[in-house]
């Protein structure tokens, strides 16, 4: 939970600038070509680095449904499958925040072992790290 209220919360998401200041540093983001602000169809390119390996990565932003949800999804990038769903609810003093992803990792076979010995935790500490940097950037603005 977040103390901003929902129209506030959503436009801090809309702008994809943000996302940067969200990001673990240790991933070393960077947005390369984004609109202004999100809607429906928008498109999004940047580049990190998953362990040390430098990725390109491009998302759509589809459902857009201000301001309770949006789906970016991976349109190229290190996933066989990446869709994250972005869901905001009003709660009493501000506005509490889903995520929900779904995706699967490259590799046939091997890539279940694979998420189950790294994806998966690094997705949670990477998501870990976006909740405190969003509970400190939110809070902040409330002040």
């Amino acid at each position: 939970m977040v103390p901003q209220p929902l129209e506030e919360t959503f436009a801090f998401f809309s702008n994809p600038r943000n996302l940067e200041a969200i990001t673990p540093p240790w991933l070393r983001f960077r947005m390369l070509e984004a609109p202004a602000e999100l809607e429906e169809g928008s498109r999004l390119r940047y580049r990190l680095q998953l362990f040390r390996v430098p990725i390109g990565w491009q998302a759509e932003i589809r459902h857009w449904a201000p301001p309770r949800s949006f789906t970016d999804v991976q349109a190229v990038g290190p996933y066989a499958l990446w869709e994250h769903t972005h869901r905001f609810s009003r709660v009493r003093g501000g506005t509490e925040i889903y995520d929900h992803v779904r995706y699967r990792v490259p590799g046939g076979p091997l890539g279940p072992l694979g998420q189950r010995l790294l994806v998966g935790r690094w997705l949670d500490q990477i998501f870990d790290y976006r909740a405190a940097r969003l509970e400190e950037l939110l809070t902040s603005r409330a002040a």
